[in-house]
């Protein structure tokens, strides 16, 4: 038992030197012109290892992007700990503030690598099919923020779930983040501010 944890350990270090390996290049060199070969030479292992441990390309993208999103030293995925948050919310305010306070943590975090997405996905299909899957999965995992709204007196409107999901989603789209606040110099305050004003009035 002793020897497998230990290996699972060496595994989960391994995994993780790769994936930052590939962040870094993926942010200094694109998307195209970062290879395989690079992130492993850039993180100290073999080729196959890149493979074994995370997988292609795509898959090192993916990875970047689950681990920006989770933050350093995460001891959880990011939907394991929003369920939990979201049990927390006591009431709509709460939730509401909640959602707005994520969007502000995270954006930050991903907007580097989700803009090497979008470039990439102008240019390869399988960062674009990539592209597509990461909203439609953020998509759906809104639902449980909109019923856990409805739950707390939201949704009033006769919002369904999945329609309460698509106001999440809009609102808190990593595009609406860069567009008022690395494109039009919004401060992260005020982008907080009006995210909590905007969630509350769709949601209500």
């Amino acid at each position: 038992m002793e020897k497998t944890t230990r290996r699972t350990i060496q595994a989960a270090g391994t995994r993780d030197a790769i994936v930052a390996a590939a962040g870094r290049l993926f942010a200094a060199d694109g998307y195209v012109r970062t290879t395989i070969d690079g992130i492993a030479a850039e993180s100290g292992v073999a080729v196959q290892t890149v493979y074994n441990s995370v997988g292609n390309k795509a898959a090192l993208l993916s990875a970047v992007l689950d681990s920006a999103a989770a933050g350093p030293g995460a001891q959880a995925g990011v939907l394991d700990f929003m369920r939990e948050r979201t049990r927390q919310a006591a009431d709509f305010g709460a939730l509401v503030n909640m959602l707005a306070d994520w969007f502000v943590e995270v954006h930050p975090r991903t907007a580097g690598i989700n803009a090497v997405i979008a470039r990439a996905a102008a240019v390869d299909d399988a960062a674009a099919q990539l592209e597509k899957d990461r909203g439609q999965q953020r998509l759906k995992r809104y639902e449980e923020a909109a019923a856990a709204a409805r739950a707390r007196g939201g949704l009033r409107s006769g919002m369904s779930d999945a329609e309460g999901a698509a106001a999440i989603w809009s609102l808190g789209h990593p595009q609406a983040y860069r567009s008022l606040v690395q494109d039009a110099g919004w401060t992260v305050p005020a982008y907080r501010e009006w995210l909590a004003k905007a969630l509350a009035a769709a949601l209500a």
